[in-house]
């Protein structure tokens, strides 16, 4: 077997030896150099990777405070349409209140119930004396909870201005009756105002009309509540005017239309052919028939009086006096309380009279004054009544 030749062993061994040493020597020298290198290599990576969680953690904590902010303010929404609806099922109670004054159910649409739906919300009045509880957010989506916040939103908005509206006609509704009331009892020749004693005194300026776009569910509490109290003022004026003209002498003495056979005001006397005041109306009636007191009172007067014959005086307060003449029979006593509508005695012709007939009187502090006023008001206040 051919074997190399010896020095070339020896030189490839030196080569060797050689490189061996340049790189032991390199490292020596340079050790420090490619350690550091090393080391910074690392670090990078180090930072890089820390860099990289920091940013994911940023990120997460952007989501998460995003989201608590959403949910944040949704449940702040929530809270303030539960109050809100406490507040319109407080305004319907009030509305209703005053349906019952006037006979008449107000219907402003229902309230949301809690089970109706994804726009619900679950929202539920707090038990009496107890602070509003805010439910649990339903779990659906964002875009699903703010789709049904806005439709409860739109429907607490449409229930309070329907509100607004109905409020807004009853204050017309009952100023209007007012405003009738008192010109109907002003066309009778008494002061209204002097009648109703516990009218508040001192009161006027200029006339505002109502609008309803201040009752709507822009002025959610102060405006309404202030048109409230002008409501239930409103009508509490028109419950005492109709009972002012309830004790008013407004029915008629005799069943039936009343045909006047002689009117109040200046005659010819039947018995002088002479001009004379006569001091009531006379009406046509059969002798015998029913004469009926004309509103409630006490009976005054119950004799035999001159010229007037059979004669019921009846005091109806506040100065208002009627009398019935020419009765056939007196079927009262003095100090008796009557109703409208009871008997007080029998058509007939006593006294000064030519033949069967009502006399009747109508006076105000003594002074005669014309009964038909007071028929007529009467025709048209029941004539109101049935429309109203």
């Amino acid at each position: 077997m051919h074997r190399p030749p010896l020095p070339k062993i020896l030189a490839a061994g030196l080569a060797l030896a050689l490189l061996w040493a340049l790189g032991a020597s390199y490292l020596i020298v340079f050790h420090d150099d490619v350690l550091a290198g090393f080391v910074a290599r690392q670090g990078a990576m180090r930072d890089a990777y820390e860099a990289r969680l920091t940013e994911l953690r940023d990120r997460l904590d952007r989501a998460g405070r995003d989201r608590a902010g959403a949910e944040s303010s949704l449940a702040e929404r929530v809270a303030a349409a539960l109050e809100r609806q406490a507040e319109l099922e407080r305004r319907q109670a009030a509305l209703a209140g005053l349906g019952a004054q006037i006979n008449d159910p107000l219907t402003t649409g229902a309230l949301p119930r809690p089970d109706e739906g994804p726009d619900a919300f679950g929202l539920r009045p707090a038990e009496a004396g107890a602070p509003p509880r805010l439910p649990a957010l339903p779990r659906r989506s964002a875009i699903d909870a703010e789709t049904g916040l806005i439709r409860l939103e739109a429907r607490l908005d449409g229930l309070g201005t329907a509100q607004g509206e109905r409020l807004a006609r009853v204050v017309v509704r009952a100023g209007d009756t007012v405003r009738r009331l008192r010109g109907l009892i002003g066309r009778t020749g008494l002061d209204p105002d002097r009648l109703d004693r516990t009218a508040e005194t001192g009161t006027g300026g200029p006339l505002v009309p109502l609008d309803a776009r201040a009752l709507d569910g822009t002025s959610f509490a102060s405006g309404f509540e202030s048109n409230l109290d002008l409501a239930r003022r409103t009508l509490g004026d028109g419950e005492r005017l109709h009972r002012l003209a309830a004790a008013l002498p407004l029915a008629r003495p005799i069943r039936g239309e009343p045909v006047v056979s002689s009117p109040f005001g200046t005659r010819l006397d039947p018995f002088t052919r002479g001009l004379a005041l006569h001091t009531g109306l006379d009406l046509k009636a059969e002798s015998g028939e029913p004469a009926r007191a004309t509103a409630p009172g006490r009976v005054s007067a119950a004799d035999y009086a001159g010229g007037y014959g059979n004669m019921v005086e009846i005091d109806h307060g506040h100065g208002v006096v009627t009398r019935f003449g020419h009765l056939a029979r007196i079927l009262v006593r003095p100090g008796q309380r009557v109703a409208a509508g009871d008997v007080v005695g029998a058509v007939g012709s006593t006294g000064r009279s030519t033949g069967a007939h009502l006399h009747y009187e109508t006076r105000i502090d003594g002074e005669p004054v014309d009964p038909q006023r007071f028929l007529d008001a009467g025709g048209d206040l029941a004539a109101a009544l049935a429309t109203d």
